[in-house]
């Protein structure tokens, strides 16, 4: 599959040549099941951890089934924003995502491991957590000032915009241009 026959796909520069067919087909198997199933922020999400993992050196991309490495990542992204608990809607089971994906629910896991393990993610991830989640993540605004831990909500508005600018915390507003 090109990666032109991806709806939305521009083509993202960052991933290299060799990797962007690979790529797009893992993409158009993660957006079809974000969006059947889950939704559209998940898609995005989706789509920067297979941008992530492209761009790892070496790719761990170039090697195994696109199928396998989506249900991977949608996997991941899940795990992170706790999509198998069903107080977090949206709500799906580990093994109705894996079977809807069209992969076993033990090769989605250790993908999925295998993943976590290889970009050291970590719960709340800041890249792939959802906005409803990451806002209300206290982590996600902790900024260090002269080594004292600060929430930086508290700071005057001119500190949030050049911790936002240098990405120390999440800039929802799309203040960075501010």
């Amino acid at each position: 599959m090109a990666a032109s026959d991806v709806p939305g796909w521009e083509g993202d520069r960052s991933v290299p040549i060799a990797l962007r067919e690979r790529v797009a087909a893992i993409v158009s198997i993660t957006d079809q099941v974000c969006h059947q199933h889950l939704d559209a922020e998940y898609a995005g999400l989706s789509r920067t951890l297979v941008g992530r993992l492209a761009r790892k050196r070496p790719s761990p991309l170039d090697r195994g089934e696109p199928r396998i490495w989506a249900a991977g990542v949608v996997h991941t992204v899940g795990s992170i924003n706790f999509l198998f608990d069903k107080s977090h809607p949206p709500y799906l089971r580990a093994d109705e995502l894996a079977e809807r994906i069209g992969v076993p629910k033990s090769t989605t896991a250790n993908k999925s491991a295998r993943i976590r393990t290889l970009l050291q993610l970590s719960w709340y991830e800041p890249e792939l957590t959802r906005r409803s989640m990451l806002e209300q993540n206290p982590f996600a605004w902790i900024v260090t000032v002269n080594g004292i831990p600060i929430d930086a909500r508290i700071l005057p508005d001119e500190i949030q915009d050049e911790a936002r600018r240098s990405g120390l915390i999440p800039d929802f507003d799309g203040r960075q241009a501010a």
